[in-house]
């Protein structure tokens, strides 16, 4: 990976960054840093969930829909590590846990597992929660495959119970009589003084995210000092000068992703730029825009916010050369950095005087809502510069 022209101490800086958020050892008490106040037991008892579905943007869209849930039902939720190339990365790594205190009660899984892991949640007493069919004749387990087996067992937690459940555990922040209801039903047959700490196999969680929760993304704010490396980046690529971010999904897999979109009303995060109840199907240039179209746009939007620089993130193919013919005459010049760390690519793109992203990824989606909660313009590939929510 090169860095042309990067100070060295920033590449070496993240590359610390990147190396210290992974691990798989399990969670000690004397290896976490806590609080210096030990935390109240919460009596409305706790939520726990395995982020176990798909990549970083699919698993940031369960985050948020867990939070709506557990806030529905009145029950702290235990904040999980990501899981990142099968490994465990605490919250805290990327995110800043107090802004998210402030839109409800939460506890990091390694401060639960510090402060109560003995005292109220001890090996031989806990239990997972498995949502399954009456008519399916499966037992809950918690730990069969992976990533569900790397993840408990990165924390140092089996279970010792199992329990069933087929009612609903995922809410709409926005749906007062839905979280009524589902408060309800969960403090009947599940009430905290008998189920205390709520397991979840799989995240209490709709994918994609529901429209109403989106607005929980303004809570998450990114760890200090990871920002600051990308703020340092961000300062030598662009000096001051305004900047368009471009999301590209080209890698071969989404080829066949977009083949299989075609036709469809809805897959995977296009709710976000097609409404639920819209009949419009998924088009090319929206999913997998063609080189041209996807040129012709970045150079429409360099032009009407007067940038002077490029940032391309992408799973494969930048197209930086095409770009760069395009644009390097009007005096833009293009970038391409392909950090380790994808989260680096994320900052950076939230930060732009523009964004085009692609209206079918999750990756692209956590961007557009950092975006929108801090009133940064954007579009999708398919769409207008002047994109609004709700168009067609």
């Amino acid at each position: 990976m090169k860095y042309p022209g990067h100070d060295l101490a920033s590449v070496f800086t993240l590359t610390w960054v990147i190396n210290a958020a992974y691990t798989t050892d399990p969670v000690k008490a004397e290896d976490v840093s806590v609080d210096s106040a030990k935390p109240e037991w919460d009596e409305s008892g706790y939520i726990m969930f395995c982020p176990c579905m798909g990549r970083f943007g699919n698993q940031a869209e369960h985050y948020l829909g867990a939070l709506a849930f557990a806030k529905s039902i009145d029950r702290t939720l235990v904040l999980p590590p990501f899981m990142s190339n099968r490994k465990n990365v605490p919250i805290s790594d990327w995110f800043q846990v107090e802004p998210i205190k402030e839109f409800h009660k939460v506890i990091t899984m390694e401060d639960f597992m510090a402060y109560f892991g003995v005292e109220k949640w001890p090996p031989g007493k806990r239990r997972g929660y498995c949502w399954i069919q009456a008519s399916k004749k499966r037992e809950c387990e918690m730990k069969n495959g992976s990533p569900s087996g790397p993840f408990w067992d990165g924390l140092g937690i089996d279970f010792d119970e199992g329990f069933r459940f087929e009612m609903s555990n995922q809410a709409d922040i926005t749906n007062e009589a839905m979280r009524e209801q589902l408060r309800k039903l969960w403090d009947e047959q599940f009430p905290a003084h008998k189920h205390p700490v709520i397991a979840f196999r799989s995240a209490p969680a709709t994918y994609p995210i529901k429209a109403g929760n989106r607005q929980i993304q303004k809570h998450f704010k990114w760890n200090v000092h990871l920002f600051a490396t990308a703020q340092d980046e961000m300062n030598q690529l662009f000096h001051g000068e305004k900047f368009v971010g471009i999301h590209l999904r080209t890698g071969r897999d989404w080829v066949k992703s977009c083949e299989h979109a075609q036709g469809s009303s809805s897959f995977m995060a296009s709710p976000q730029c097609l409404p639920a109840s819209s009949e419009v199907e998924i088009w090319e240039e929206m999913c997998y825009p063609p080189i041209e179209h996807m040129v012709s746009l970045t150079a429409e939007a360099v032009e009407q916010y007067g940038a002077k620089h490029v940032y391309i993130a992408t799973d494969k193919l930048s197209y930086s050369r095409e770009l760069m013919e395009e644009l390097e005459p009007r005096g833009v010049k293009v970038h391409h950095l392909d950090p380790h760390l994808p989260q680096m690519d994320l900052m950076i793109l939230g930060q732009a005087d523009f964004f085009i992203g692609n209206c079918v990824s999750s990756f692209t989606a956590f961007v557009k809502r950092e975006r929108d909660a801090n009133d940064r313009p954007s579009t999708f590939w398919g769409f207008p510069i002047s994109f609004s929510d709700g168009q067609v």
